[in-house]
């Protein structure tokens, strides 16, 4: 999604918005070498110049590896008083989103940006950005409903796409450990592929989300990542 040029200047410290309104009526912008005008949109990786010199947002992108507890919501405040992703990061100035989702009972790798065009190519499944969960189910998991989850199940939004099962192991209660990654990102996706096959999920924990793992963060710890941990997810967004 595009952002009004007159605000673009004003975010990179140029001039006031109505200020940089005046510039373009001037005349003095231009966009990818075309003289702008009032009302034009630019996306990122346009070239924006003013008297002939290069405009650069003074915003520093930035991306957070947090490892998300149970119980704690991926929202920017709760009406029924719960703990939220952004508590975690009240002493970061920049507005932070969530990139995706982890339900209330859910954990693990999430991530956190304050760049809105990385957040949307990363959420968007035609990108298809791999997901690995961990994820503890009641029971044995037959050799039959394994191969479903491989395969894909029908849910009420439509059939899965197919799955990539790692590994499973039984505890010593019976029930099932199962480590998974899809490239979807629906709503409560792993438990309902599991309830549709006959399991409830126990435990659910993101554990991988493209070339990146949680490594050695604890619930609730979090870090920023390298440029070239940037560059390396965003290869992994393949159209």
């Amino acid at each position: 999604m595009g952002e009004r040029l007159q605000k673009y200047l004003a975010a990179a410290g140029v001039a006031s918005r109505r200020a940089s309104e005046k510039l373009i009526e001037e005349g003095r912008v231009t966009v990818n070498g075309v003289v702008a005008a009032l009302g034009m949109s630019v996306e990122a990786g346009d070239r924006v110049l003013l008297d002939g010199q290069p405009v650069e947002t003074v915003q520093k992108r930035i991306v957070i590896l947090f490892y998300k507890p149970r119980g704690v919501i991926c929202s920017s405040s709760d009406p029924e008083g719960r703990r939220t992703v952004q508590d975690f990061f009240t002493g970061i100035p920049e507005r932070l989103y969530n990139i995706g989702r982890l339900d209330l009972n859910s954990e693990g790798l999430l991530l956190m940006t304050n760049d809105g065009d990385l957040c949307n190519k990363m959420t968007h499944p035609r990108f298809k950005v791999e997901k690995t969960y961990y994820a503890v189910c009641d029971g044995k998991l037959t050799a039959q409903q394994r191969a479903q989850l491989t395969n894909g199940v029908l849910l009420e939004d439509g059939m899965t796409a197919p799955a990539r099962i790692n590994y499973t192991t039984v505890n010593q209660k019976g029930d099932t450990g199962i480590s998974i990654t899809i490239h979807e990102g629906r709503n409560r996706q792993i438990r309902r592929m599991l309830e549709a096959v006959g399991h409830k999920t126990l435990r659910l924990k993101r554990e991988g989300y493209g070339p990146l793992t949680l490594g050695e963060l604890k619930s609730g710890q979090w870090r920023y990542l390298t440029d070239s941990e940037i560059d390396a997810l965003l290869k992994t967004a393949k159209e």
